[in-house]
């Protein structure tokens, strides 16, 4: 028998499904869900249990698509999203584990959700940390941020995203510094790397998301949800996937509503 789906909550709350999380924090709004790392005793450092939480964030937003805020906590006074995977769980991993793609599989089923996600940087996000960043769909920052892949000084790779999604984030030779020369970027570059789009100060960073997650909220869920997966279909595909989803959201009622809409606003005298 199917487990019977969550209850949506009708306003910001922990929803049930998430009341017993150790390692995630969660709120839920109608049209997003806040989802803060909380392992502040190791710096958010990214273990087995955050792994199948997130998972768990994940079967839900696939369910019910709505945006995700993705942030991170305060240690001592200071912010921090991720430092990375859990070191001493990671020492212990074998061969059997790296192929099991532990992190991989779910930085890729974060960036397929139906709808946005955003990231909210502060303080370190790197290794892992970072790689969960790189699958988000927007990232914004505070002046404290500080982003890298250390992994090569640790003896691996960045086995989890960022070989290839720098390269298309960032551009080869700024990839390439971060992954094999251990290059750590600061806000300011990430921002001029267009690999963050806004940097707002620690106590607005929140708000600062909210902003970009209503305007997101704004526009038609079902245009949105359709761009983010054409956006995300190789060259190949184009035009051909384009015209399909287009032709799909042309029988939708709310391009009609929406449509006309902008008709009576035109419509409206001027005042």
């Amino acid at each position: 028998m199917a487990a019977a789906a969550p209850q949506e909550p009708a306003t910001d709350e922990t929803p049930a499904w998430a009341a017993e999380f150790t390692a995630l924090r969660v709120r839920e709004l109608p049209d997003r869900l806040h989802v803060a790392l909380d392992r502040p005793d190791v710096r958010n450092a990214i273990d087995q249990v955050m792994v199948d939480e997130l998972h768990t964030v994940c079967g839900y937003l696939e369910r019910e698509p709505k945006i995700m805020v993705l942030s991170g906590t305060r240690v001592n006074g200071k912010g921090i999203f991720a430092s990375g995977a859990d070191i001493a769980q990671l020492r212990e991993r074998r061969r059997a584990d790296a192929l099991r793609g532990v992190n991989s599989q779910l930085f890729d089923r974060i960036a397929k959700l139906p709808m946005p996600v955003i990231a909210a940087l502060d303080g370190y996000a790197l290794g892992g940390g970072a790689e969960l960043a790189w699958a988000a769909d927007f990232r914004i920052g505070t002046p404290r941020l500080k982003v890298g892949q250390p992994e090569a000084g640790l003896g691996i790779i960045a086995a989890a995203g960022a070989l290839w999604r720098l390269r298309e984030l960032a551009g080869e030779a700024l990839a390439k510094d971060i992954l094999l020369a251990g290059r750590i970027l600061s806000a300011d570059e990430a921002l001029a790397a267009r690999l963050i789009t806004e940097i707002h100060e620690p106590d607005e960073l929140l708000a600062a998301a909210d902003a970009l997650a209503d305007r997101i909220a704004a526009q038609d869920p079902l245009a949105v949800r359709v761009s983010k997966r054409v956006f995300a279909m190789p060259r190949e595909a184009h035009p051909h996937v384009d015209e399909l989803a287009q032709a799909i959201l042309f029988e939708s009622q709310a391009k009609f509503d929406r449509m006309q809409a902008f008709l009576d606003r035109k419509k409206e005298p001027r005042k």
